[in-house]
């Protein structure tokens, strides 16, 4: 006698089924299954079907949460304010409030099929000219993203952009405070001359707040070339400076000059357009000034070393187990010296 496979952690599958069949009746056609799509940092993602068509839940972390981080209204109402537009999103079926289904409010949105490449390796695997391809294209769907009217698509109070990047600057110092178990050279300098240094912002847009290549889906299109088919976890969006996306994608384009390591980009592959193409791509189909990137990449560089020192500081605390983590302490100060360096070059080429 065979049993019946057990539910995912965080998913009841039968309590989901009923919620869906009250919620949109006729949509599931027989017995949930349901697995956890692994990859995500935060929100948890399933992948669940019945047994013709598939769905992906998502849900807050297991335990305790900040609301602000894991706001599944949030997400839902930006992938719904999306979808229609230009930029590729999940269609959004159901957003779910009531704790009593799964214990914490969570979304339905439509199963998109296609690949998140996360590294050069990946990337080399499908050859130089998709590598260029997919990138341009990554850079083209962020160009997108920013043409869109927040006001035209219900997003006009999606977040405060005046003082957007003073905010984040000291947002990410908080950050840096509370994760301090040891001394970083160079961090309170990197993070003191970008505060001196805070270019003027274009026009506020949508900000995605983690734009890279794995979060997004490529997939086949009819004429059989690579596309973005989704754009994903959208938890870090808001209204800001658009060029804090372009300076995250651009760090995540750049050598770390590591081999090895736990935390890479995508820049090694055969292929993969430079970080000056990319800005140079950018800027023609977006029109914005990007002459201050350099300032964005830093500050990209500043926040991944803060995100990654927290996440050092668990691992010391043995709070954080799973390989890789104990040398996730030996890429922070790469981060920092190349935050230093990028901000180095923007002045000496300012000053010359």
């Amino acid at each position: 006698m065979t049993s019946a496979p057990a539910d995912p952690r965080g998913l009841d599958l039968e309590r989901l089924r009923g919620h869906l069949d009250r919620a949109r009746p006729g949509l599931v056609a027989g017995a949930l299954r349901g697995r956890l799509i692994e990859g995500g940092r935060s929100n948890l993602t399933y992948e669940i079907t019945d047994g013709t068509a598939r769905w992906v839940v998502r849900r807050p972390p297991l335990g305790h949460v900040l609301a602000t981080a894991h706001d599944m209204r949030r997400e839902h109402r930006i992938i719904e304010a999306l979808h229609g537009t230009a930029v590729p999103v999940p269609e959004p079926l159901l957003l779910c409030e009531d704790e009593a289904v799964l214990g914490a409010p969570f979304y339905v949105m439509e199963f998109v099929d296609g690949v998140p490449y996360r590294t050069a390796e990946q990337l080399a695997a499908i050859g130089p000219e998709r590598t260029r391809r997919a990138v341009l294209g990554l850079v083209d769907t962020l160009v997108d993203l920013h043409a869109v009217d927040p006001e035209a698509v219900g997003l006009g109070d999606f977040g405060r952009p005046g003082g957007f990047l003073d905010r984040q600057l000291r947002r990410w110092g908080k950050q840096l405070a509370a994760s301090r178990g040891r001394e970083l050279a160079g961090i309170d300098e990197l993070h003191g001359a970008l505060g001196r240094t805070l270019p003027d912002s274009p026009a506020p847009t949508v900000v995605h707040g983690d734009f890279r290549l794995d979060n997004v889906l490529i997939g086949g299109s009819p004429s059989g070339t690579d596309t973005i088919r989704a754009v994903l976890d959208w938890e870090m969006s808001t209204l800001g400076d658009p060029l804090t996306d372009l300076g995250l994608l651009v760090m995540y384009s750049s050598d770390l000059g590591l081999t090895g390591s736990p935390v890479s980009t995508t820049s090694g592959a055969p292929g993969h357009p430079t970080p000056a193409e990319i800005v140079e791509r950018y800027a023609a189909r977006s029109g914005r000034d990007t002459g201050a990137i350099a300032w964005y990449t830093a500050f990209a560089w500043f926040k991944l070393a803060v995100i990654l020192e927290g996440i050092h500081y668990r691992y010391t605390l043995g709070q954080t187990v799973g390989a890789g983590f104990d040398r996730i302490g030996e890429l922070v100060p790469v981060f920092i010296e190349h935050g230093l360096t990028t901000l180095q070059d923007r002045q000496d080429r300012q000053e010359g």
